[in-house]
């Protein structure tokens, strides 16, 4: 049994829903094969059962010992098939059912990650979320279903066969009425899809909604909305809960069909079955084993059904996920190449030379963040990177090498020391210095375990300036190429932040670093200063120099204050 997830997901093919699945199956077909022949064994292990046992029960009549001790043999060997075919079959419709999950779930992240800043534009968080909530169980249960399924289409056949074999007028009964079940139970399933599908799309809006509560839950308390939105999730919940009781009618429909539609097979096989006997048509055995194959289609045609079910919500669920696969990025890159060098953006002049520490002030904070994202490629602009046009470059080589540190940025579960050392390959004295450089080893010694210490989900138990100082250590951990720092200091007191800006420029010293602030204390440190005003450079030099040639500048970074 191969490990999973894959290494590699592969390349999807999402020209529909229909098309995804397939893929699928094609990427896990050696599984899928050997699952669905134990799951065929399986089948066939009980469907000869009713045959074994009416043999037996024939040779009890003609008092026939042989004959009852070999078809007693036939029986055990059957039950051991079934027994060992019963369980490579489950195991291997776990393995599939997890592989298919998993791929999805690999498909969209790695997806998700391409997109960026792409993907809550085009997207709402809940219509993401729904993807790992359900999505991928319908479509891990559209693969696990495909063995029971193909196993219980091979045992109706071979049912039939021995039938024919046994009774003309009984094999054609259940030659058409196993199809003919099959067909009754089809107008169900397209309002089963469009119910299901309705129930989905409210399923991500009402999980969009919670995600936007909860993150606006303190700025909601404090004006007062918090029981508005509370009521507005109310209704929308119970939304969701009437097109849940839609969906289930539907199923509870299906499951009806399940039990009403081959018990009346059974019934007529058994009648029809029971007046050849007292005719003498076929003998006491062969009655016996009619009533069991009558009995035995109930697992293979409830089967049916449920795969039906199972293959309807897995085509939902494709049909959500290729939608995200299909949204393509707006930032694309290049295939050019660079060796690095001046960092400049034409609109607004603002140019970085390699080694320095420039820090721009702009006239609204919006300004710099303009900036920041275009040298940082995340918006288009005429930004050139050592001569080469940064549009042209590839964009995981200008990830790698120009990282923008916002703080925006989010902190996640897990180890501190692996949140601070992303990238792996940091050692003791690159966080220790990091941290330094940050002032926040502090924060380090204040935990039980320091490094080892487990980070709740978005850093929550740091206050925001904590949280600001981690950041930045790791953005130092890092060590990019060109470091784009917005506001790093915003959040912490006089004291820290003259620390900070002091060791910033120690830490970053013969590297490329931006800082966007109207810190003075950051200002001062450091090697240029530039000013931006209505989006392009209206001064530059050092900061005492501005505070005393550009009364704009001197206004914006002491807040009018004299």
């Amino acid at each position: 049994m191969r490990p999973l997830p894959e290494a590699d997901p592969g390349t999807p093919d999402i020209r529909s829903p229909l098309r995804y699945l397939l893929w699928n199956a094609k990427r896990q077909r050696a599984a899928l094969a050997t699952g669905i022949g134990f799951a065929i064994l399986w089948w066939l292990g009980q469907a000869l059962v009713p045959a074994a046992l009416g043999k037996g029960i024939d040779a009890v009549t003609a008092k026939d010992t042989t004959s009852l001790l070999t078809w007693s043999a036939v029986l055990l060997g059957l039950g051991l098939l079934q027994a060992f075919a019963g369980i490579m079959r489950h195991r291997f419709a776990v393995y599939n059912w997890l592989a298919a999950a998993y791929r999805t779930v690999q498909l969209t992240a790695r997806h998700a990650a391409r997109l960026g800043a792409t993907l809550p534009k085009r997207l709402s968080t809940g219509e993401v979320v729904s993807v790992g909530n359900s999505d991928i169980s319908h479509i891990g249960g559209s693969m696990d279903i495909l063995l029971r399924g193909t196993g219980s289409v091979v045992a109706i056949i071979t049912v039939t066969v021995i039938l024919f074999s046994t009774s003309l007028p009984l094999g054609l009964l259940v030659l058409f009425g196993v199809p003919l079940m099959a067909v009754a139970v089809g107008p169900l399933l397209k309002p089963l899809h469009k119910r299901q599908k309705k129930h989905r799309d409210l399923q991500g809006e009402l999980s969009t909604r919670a995600a936007d509560i909860v993150a606006g839950l303190r700025v909601l308390r404090g004006v007062g909305g918090e029981q508005v939105f509370a009521e507005r999730y109310r209704e929308e919940s119970q939304r969701v809960r009437h097109a849940g009781v839609r969906v289930a009618g539907v199923e509870s429909l299906l499951e009806g069909a399940q039990i009403l539609l081959p018990g009346l097979l059974i019934a007529v096989v058994t009648g029809i079955g029971a007046s050849f006997a007292f005719a003498g048509q076929i003998s006491a055995g062969e009655l016996v084993a009619f009533y069991g194959y009558a009995v035995f289609l109930i697992g293979p045609m409830r089967t049916l059904t449920e795969a039906a079910d199972r293959l309807t919500k897995g085509h939902v669920a494709a049909r959500r996920v290729i939608h995200i696969l299909s949204i393509e990025p707006e930032i694309t890159g290049g295939t050019a190449t660079t060796e690095g060098g001046v960092l400049r953006d034409s609109y607004s002049g603002v140019t970085l030379q390699p080694g320095s520490l420039t820090a721009l002030a702009a006239s609204t904070p919006e300004q710099a963040i303009e900036i920041a994202d275009r040298l940082g490629r995340y918006t288009d602009g005429d930004v050139t990177f050592g001569g080469v046009a940064l549009a042209e470059l590839p964009v995981p080589e200008v990830r790698s090498r120009i990282l923008v540190a916002d703080n925006a940025a989010k902190l996640f579960s897990g180890t501190l020391r692996g949140e601070l050392a992303v990238r792996g390959d940091a050692s003791s004295g690159e966080l220790d210095r990091a941290l330094h450089a940050a002032c926040a080893e502090d924060i380090v010694e204040g935990l039980p375990e320091g490094l080892d210490a487990l980070v709740a989900e978005g850093g929550r138990e740091f206050s925001g300036g904590q949280q600001q100082r981690l950041r930045l250590a790791r953005a130092l951990v890092t060590d990019p190429e060109v470091l784009i720092l917005v506001e790093p200091t915003s959040a912490v007191d006089a004291h820290t932040e003259a620390r900070i800006a002091e060791r910033l420029a120690k830490a970053r010293a013969g590297r490329t670093t931006l800082i966007c602030t109207t810190s003075p204390l950051v200002l001062d440190r450091a090697d240029h200063v530039v000013y931006v005003e209505d989006g392009r450079i209206l001064a530059e030099g050092p900061h005492r120099e501005l505070l005393a040639t550009t009364p704009a500048y001197s206004a914006t970074v002491t807040r009018g204050e004299d």
